[in-house]
């Protein structure tokens, strides 16, 4: 077994130290990608809720397209589309060399794309589930919308969003994992390194499983801790149990 163990060592004859810094990067992919992904969403959300018949057609395809798609072909798309969109645009301006997205910003764009598709549909739902009368009540007490959407709907709009977002939050997780393919050096890049290095897929995928079942784990807590949170003060019907 100590051979075994010797590969996670860390330093020159271990593998330890690369998926330790493969795992901070997926980490910090997904923490850089959910802000834009749900803040995405829920403009998409608003603009199929619009009354403009254009804007809730845009917003109808937005979420076709990217809810349809495989997640794969989607970061294709954007990391050699972008690409070829820097490369061509530093010509026309007199500039020679080549040029690549960064494969952390292509994946962030994304994923973040593929997050705002599913979770504007969670948005939409929370939404509905706030009662116009509230919206008319504080517009009777002088409030502007502005106001009204940040004092009285965004609360509520959390506390009803939070748990579909939080699984939104889990299967980006899982998803991150997709990144390798475009050479990011996340923990699934480092793990298939030392995998062919090695020859131990058995360890390695196995501590890779491990680590992402602790992510998990800790997330799951965190969505808890969060839901009690924005659930403070909010009291359940007796009907709403039954």
């Amino acid at each position: 077994m100590d051979p075994l163990f010797n590969l996670l060592a860390w330093g020159p004859g271990g593998w330890g130290d690369e998926l330790a810094a493969g795992a901070g990067i997926t980490i910090a992919l997904a923490l850089a990608t959910l802000p834009f992904g749900v803040a995405l969403g829920l403009l998409v959300a608003l603009a199929k809720r619009s009354p403009h018949r254009i804007v809730r057609a845009f917003g109808t395809v937005y979420t076709t397209v990217f809810r349809g798609l495989p997640e794969l072909l989607t970061l294709y798309l954007v990391y050699f589309g972008l690409s070829i969109g820097l490369q061509t645009g530093l010509k026309a301006l007199g500039f020679s060399g080549r040029m690549e997205m960064p494969a952390f910003v292509a994946g962030m764009i994304a994923l973040g794309l593929v997050l705002g598709a599913f979770s504007s549909e969670v948005w939409v739902g929370a939404l509905n589930g706030i009662d116009k009368g509230q919206r008319e009540g504080a517009a009777a007490l002088g409030l502007r919308k502005g106001q009204i959407f940040r004092l009285v709907i965004m609360p509520q709009l959390l506390r009803l969003a939070l748990p579909g977002l939080g699984n939104n939050w889990m299967v980006l997780l899982k998803e991150t994992s997709l990144i390798s393919v475009i050479a990011l050096p996340d923990l699934m890049f480092w793990t298939g390194r030392a995998t062919v290095v090695t020859k131990e897929p058995f360890l390695f995928f196995g501590l890779a499983c491990l680590i992402y079942l602790f992510f998990s784990m800790v997330s799951a807590a965190g969505i808890a801790a969060l839901e009690r949170r924005v659930g403070r003060g909010y009291v359940r019907s007796p009907e709403a149990g039954r």
